[in-house]
């Protein structure tokens, strides 16, 4: 018998608008925060972004303010 498993970047995570757990796709992005032109390159830090499958709902937490 076979099972399917889910991607590794799919998580089962508690969703605030559904108010329960359930899947999210995840994934690290990096984004860049200065308006500025100049040193834009040096500005990127790392995001963790969850999407949830149920309502759609879209969250972005700062890894350096984990």
């Amino acid at each position: 018998m076979s099972k399917s498993q889910s991607s590794l970047t799919e998580l089962t995570e508690y969703c605030e608008q559904c108010g329960a757990r359930t899947p999210h796709n995840v994934s690290i992005e990096l984004k860049t925060e200065s308006k500025k032109e100049t040193n834009r390159a040096f500005s990127r830090e790392p995001y963790r972004v969850t999407q949830c499958h149920a309502c759609g709902d879209e969250r972005a937490q700062r890894m350096n303010d984990a």
